[in-house]
C-alpha cells in the first residue's frame, strides 16, 4: 500500500480529526482516485476500529472519533464517488423505532456501515411503521437497521416489520435489529433477518446479507 493511503487508515484508527482532511487532499493531489482512497485507506482502518472495538481493545467514544475522522475525508470524496459512477457495497436504511430517542448506538452504526462502503440512509429516531415503509419505497434499500434501547420500544420493531409485509415490501429488504435489550431470541421471534449486538457486528451483518 502506498505511504499516503496508509497514512489515512492511521488517521482513521486514530480518530485524527486535524489531519485527515489534509490527508486526504494529499491523496488527491497525488492522483489516487476516491475510490482508492476509500478502498484501500478509509475503508481499512475502519475494518481495523471494528475489530478493536469487538475485542474490547476500543470504546465507543474512540470509535466515534474514528467514524468522523473517516467522514470528515468521505465529504471530500463523496461527490467524486457519485460523478464517477462508483457503485457502493449496498443500500442500508436505519432508524430508531416509534417511541425511542436514543440514536448513539444508530449512529454508530450508521458510520461503520459507511466505513464498510455502504450508502447509508438514516430517517433518525421516533420513527413510526408507516415512516420506514415510506423510506423503503423511496430509497429501496437492501438492509434495513432499527434500532430500540427501551423495552417498551422493542414492540415497535415487530410492528414496523408486519407494516413493510403489509405494503409487500418485507421480501425485498434484510432487517437486522439491535439495541440494549434486544437479543437473537427476539429477533428470530418477531421475524427479523438477524440480530447484532454492537455496530461493528451490524456493519458485519449487512456485509453478508449482500454478499
Amino acid at each position: 500500500m502506498s505511504e499516503i493511503l496508509s497514512e489515512l487508515s492511521t488517521a482513521v484508527i486514530e480518530g485524527n480529526l486535524d489531519d485527515i482532511v489534509d490527508l486526504t487532499e494529499d491523496a488527491l493531489d497525488e492522483d489516487f482516485s476516491a475510490q482508492d482512497i476509500l478502498d484501500k485507506g478509509l475503508m481499512p482502518g475502519m475494518d481495523h476500529v471494528g475489530v478493536e472495538f469487538k475485542a474490547g481493545n476500543m470504546f465507543v467514544p474512540e470509535v466515534l472519533r474514528s467514524a468522523r475522522a473517516m467522514q470528515s475525508s468521505m465529504e471530500l470524496i463523496r461527490p467524486m464517488l457519485v460523478a464517477s459512477g462508483v457503485k457502493m457495497v449496498g443500500k442500508v436504511l436505519l432508524g430508531t423505532v416509534k417511541g425511542d430517542l436514543h440514536d448513539i448506538g444508530k449512529n454508530l452504526v450508521g458510520m461503520m456501515c459507511e466505513g464498510a462502503g455502504f450508502d447509508v440512509h438514516d430517517i433518525g429516531k421516533d420513527i413510526e411503521p408507516d415512516a420506514f415503509v415510506a423510506a423503503v419505497k423511496e430509497f429501496e434499500p437492501d438492509v434495513i437497521g432499527m434500532s430500540a434501547l427501551l423495552t417498551t420500544t422493542m414492540r415497535s420493531m415487530e410492528h414496523t416489520i408486519k407494516a413493510l409485509e403489509e405494503a409487500g415490501l418485507r421480501d425485498k429488504v434484510k432487517i437486522m435489529i439491535g439495541g440494549a435489550p434486544v437479543t437473537q431470541a427476539f429477533s428470530d421471534q418477531i421475524g427479523a433477518d438477524g440480530y447484532a449486538s454492537n455496530a461493528a457486528s451490524a456493519a458485519e451483518l449487512a456485509k453478508k446479507f449482500v454478499a
